[in-house]
């Protein structure tokens, strides 16, 4: 479209999830506290590994920054989601959507990385045990997640970039309750089949890298595991993966269906409650799945009240 047939947006109105005022009411107290246990829970994980010595390794560290982004992809959506269900105007400025966008973008991207990086970390520890130390050193992992960052960053400025030059002539109203790539094609009126082909491409680049990542980290270690002579030793090595397979299957089978389902089977309602789920439960749930099925995280937690009682 020309660019000149394009009038300038100051900035959008966000539908929400329901014009219900029962509803809202309803909906703001659970995700209220949805989000809040979300707060506590990565919040809690990110000061346990840091004030814990032992739990100073490498998983601990990108389980760290697991917390870290639930929490601010969480917090970029969240809050603003809250407020608009509690008042009448839900309008967001252009930059303010933008940037919304892009801390999404981002640190879904680095979710999605740091949980393959997790399943190599995984099979390096089971695999080789004694050059564990020296295959996943601090400098090592360190540059693991700098990498992460610095490819979620570049990702979230482009797709950010191609959306935000769109034109929006027709109409400001996203039908969603935060600023995401698919309402947004929907109000545009220029020609989108950029940003679907990049969308494609990168998101689907990321899910089979990942994915794949993941698949032949643990067939690997279910071929270690299997070399172990003892039950115990056998039982030790699979628990310590259970709480990282049971994170990746809910968060990836979510992005799955999300974002590659047929066109044909897409709603916006549906969208609308899957992107809950992604945006708020997820981040909720991964601290917990962590800290109820670990032990490490289990004895930490008790050692710090410990020290705050006395």
């Amino acid at each position: 479209m020309d660019k000149g047939n394009c009038s300038s947006v100051a900035g959008f109105f966000l539908l929400g999830i329901t014009n219900n005022p029962e509803m809202k009411i309803i909906l703001f107290g659970t995700f209220l506290t949805v989000y809040l246990i979300n707060l506590l829970a990565n919040l809690g994980m990110i000061t346990l590994i840091r004030v814990d010595s032992q739990l100073h390794t490498p998983m601990y560290y990108f389980l760290s920054h697991l917390s870290f982004s639930d929490l601010s992809y969480s917090t970029a959506i969240g809050p603003k989601m809250l407020v608009d269900l509690l008042t009448n105007d839900k309008s967001i400025p252009f930059f303010g959507c933008a940037v919304q966008f892009f801390l999404f973008c981002m640190f879904i991207d680095v979710e999605c990385l740091l949980l393959a990086v997790m399943a190599f970390d995984r099979y390096k520890a089971i695999s080789n045990p004694l050059l564990y130390a020296v295959d996943m050193s601090s400098g090592v992992c360190s540059i693991l997640v700098a990498t992460i960052y610095l490819f979620g960053v570049v990702d979230g400025f482009i797709h950010t970039s191609l959306a935000f030059r769109l034109c929006f002539c027709g109409s400001n109203v996203i039908n969603h309750f935060f600023c995401d790539l698919p309402p947004l094609l929907l109000i545009s009126c220029s020609d989108v089949q950029i940003n679907e082909l990049v969308l494609f491409t990168i998101f689907g680049f990321i899910e089979l890298g990942t994915i794949s990542g993941v698949l032949i980290s643990y067939c690997y270690i279910i071929v270690s595991v299997l070399k172990i002579r003892s039950a115990e030793g056998r039982f030790k090595a699979f628990s310590t993966c259970a709480s990282h397979l049971t994170a990746v299957a809910i968060f990836q089978g979510t992005m799955l269906f999300m974002y590659f389902r047929p066109s044909s089977a897409y709603s916006l309602d549906q969208d609308k409650v899957t992107s809950l789920f992604y945006t708020l439960v997820i981040p909720m749930l991964n601290p917990l799945i962590y800290s109820l099925r670990n032990n490490d995280v289990k004895d930490a937690v008790k050692k710090l009240r410990s020290k705050i009682f006395f």
